[in-house]
């Protein structure tokens, strides 16, 4: 059966390790049939001033150049040149013009700020401590999610790591059930994919993203779902593929959908 990852960073984002060639190396090695690149999207400085998160702007002419050659190099194995996008919301203070992310194969849209807190973050965890946070965290993280997948104005291709509020293991006291809901009925209805992001088994939440019950919704609502590993270390390209794989046949579903080169989507049957 066909392995893909549609979703891995590298060096040149301020968090990730490793050459671009390396993880082609390493997803060829691993008999991928497809691998996406989906570096962070350049922040501004007000949301990256240490150029941590995101590629930095004059740094992305060498990432294309890069995705290029790994392509050239593995001709057997589909390389795709993609983007993950920040939804910054209200606080949005980049400007796309017409045609920005045309030459993207697959744009990720995430949700890693809430009203410019970057919650994810380790090194601003603090706030989840804070009495009653939970709570209002997941309020407003499913509401920014919402407005990110529903809206078709933005150039998402898949919504990636869609439940990343457990990241830490800080779950709200109210029941999850109706919000799973809305998450999938808003990606139903702008045409989004999602993905099974293995990287979350290894957090403190012990599981991929999305939950199981989140990935059921999904699955109920039509959502086309595909797998990415996340991976920051060329070590990780091709972690819990089939892990991925069976989430999604537990879930329902009965193949994986790929995004293409030519902007078209493939089909997997999971066996």
């Amino acid at each position: 059966m066909e392995l893909v990852n549609t979703h891995c960073h590298s060096r040149l984002c301020g968090h990730g390790e490793g050459e671009v060639l390396e993880y082609a190396r390493a997803a060829s090695d691993a008999g991928l049939s497809t691998l996406a690149f989906t570096e962070h999207y350049p922040l501004s400085e007000a949301f990256d001033p240490d150029r941590y998160l995101s590629v930095p702007a004059d740094l992305m002419g060498r990432y294309h150049a890069d995705v290029a050659r790994a392509a050239a190099a593995h001709p057997a194995m589909e390389v795709l040149l993609g983007v993950e996008l920040d939804y910054l919301g209200a606080l949005e203070d980049r400007s796309f013009a017409p045609g920005s992310f045309d030459r993207y194969a697959i744009v990720l849209g995430s949700v890693h700020f809430i009203d410019g807190w970057a919650f994810d973050d380790p090194a601003q965890r603090g706030r989840w401590l804070e009495p009653g946070a939970p709570d209002a965290i997941w309020r407003r993280y499913g509401e920014l999610w919402c407005d990110a997948a529903s809206d078709a104005s933005l150039p998402y291709t898949v919504m990636s790591h869609p439940d990343l509020a457990k990241k830490f293991g800080y779950y709200p006291s109210f029941d999850l059930g109706p919000l799973y809901r809305q998450m999938a009925e808003a990606a139903a209805s702008a045409g989004r994919m999602v993905e099974v992001n293995t990287s979350g088994s290894y957090y403190a939440c012990g599981e991929m993203f999305p939950a199981p019950a989140l990935l059921r919704e999904f699955c109920r609502a039509g959502v086309p779902a595909t797998v990415g590993t996340d991976a920051h270390v060329p070590c990780n390209v091709a972690r819990d593929i089939r892990q991925g794989y069976r989430a999604l046949y537990e879930a329902g579903y009965r193949v994986v959908t790929v995004p293409t080169s030519t902007g078209d989507r493939r089909s997997i049957t999971i066996e």
